[in-house]
């Protein structure tokens, strides 16, 4: 005789979890294929949700609860659709202005002139350095501190603060990325079961793979920061310099030094480098777009928990 199946859940027929990791595997099975930050926002959100429930109403089963918040909450299909269509709304009202579309080759030659996400990647790949700078100062302090500190009574609690403060900084990063490259990135962390107790909370915390890339990609971010900023000025000054070539030349402040010649360049000779200035400047702009899209994948992949236990 078969086992009475619990209540199902509505329009699927499929059966409602009776625990919470049952609702989150659920849950995560529904959102499979879409964007790994918003399994991971939806994952704690429900988490958060359930684990509050059931700690208001002690009283009840987990499986009465869950069944009873099904019903106000959602159903774990139910909630992974409001999350996609939540996800394309928001995703709509937060894109910049689309660029004006420009057919033809030319069009897409000159149309990231007017994007407002080119500027948006040059900005970013200046501040890297500041950013970059700040990351691998703090990651390598904590972890000297940490291993310096693990003989005294003092290191145990020091270490789970560095990699809490760790976690925060991911959330941080993750919003910069998003807000200046346009990479989907968490708006939540990864939830930790407020159940557990301290020594399971802090054996997960060293064993998450993301605690590590996230530490990698902090120290990381000095060199590609160094290599971003420099880069980055180097182009802007020098294409700027050429565009303005005229103007210098016209008041006798643009020397050049080239083959035996040293003095001012030649007042007829600056407007040839105009047309050189803007082909530099365009290149850039097209680089640092596709630089900020290579490193927003890159930070994604180690910032991001692509699956959730």
């Amino acid at each position: 005789m078969n086992a009475p199946q619990g209540p199902a859940q509505p329009g699927t027929g499929k059966p409602l979890p009776h625990t919470i990791p049952e609702y989150l595997a659920q849950l995560r099975a529904a959102l499979k294929g879409a964007d790994p930050a918003l399994i991971q926002d939806a994952l704690y959100d429900a988490e958060e949700y359930l684990r509050s429930e059931l700690a208001e109403r002690r009283g009840e089963s987990e499986a009465a609860v869950i069944a009873s918040v099904a019903a106000s909450y959602g159903a774990p299909d139910e909630v992974a659709d409001i999350y996609r269509d939540t996800e394309v709304k928001v995703t709509r009202a937060l894109r910049p202005p689309p660029a004006p579309p420009r057919a033809g080759a030319f069009g897409k030659l000159f149309g990231v002139m007017v994007d407002p996400r080119t500027y948006a990647a040059m900005l970013y790949l200046l501040l890297s350095l500041a950013t970059g700078i700040f990351y691998f100062t703090w990651a390598v302090t904590g972890l000297s501190l940490s291993l310096g500190l693990s003989v005294l009574i003092v290191g145990l609690p020091f270490i789970v603060l560095f990699f809490g403060s760790v976690r925060v900084l991911s959330i941080v990063e993750g919003r910069i990325v998003e807000t200046m490259l346009g990479e989907r990135m968490p708006r939540r962390p990864v939830y930790t079961e407020q159940g557990q107790s301290w020594t399971a909370r802090i054996v997960g915390m060293f064993t998450d793979p993301r605690s590590w890339s996230t530490l990698f990609y902090m120290l990381l971010m000095l060199p590609l920061g160094m290599v971003y900023f420099t880069c980055s000025v180097t182009v802007l000054a020098l294409a700027l310099s050429f565009v303005f070539a005229p103007l210098a030349a016209l008041f006798g402040h643009f020397d050049v030094v080239l083959g035996g010649y040293d003095g001012p360049l030649p007042f007829w000779s600056a407007p040839l480098l105009v047309p050189l200035g803007l082909a530099l400047l365009l290149g850039w702009m097209h680089a640092a777009r596709g630089i900020g899209h290579l490193h927003g994948l890159m930070a994604k992949h180690l910032l991001v928990r692509a699956r959730v236990e």
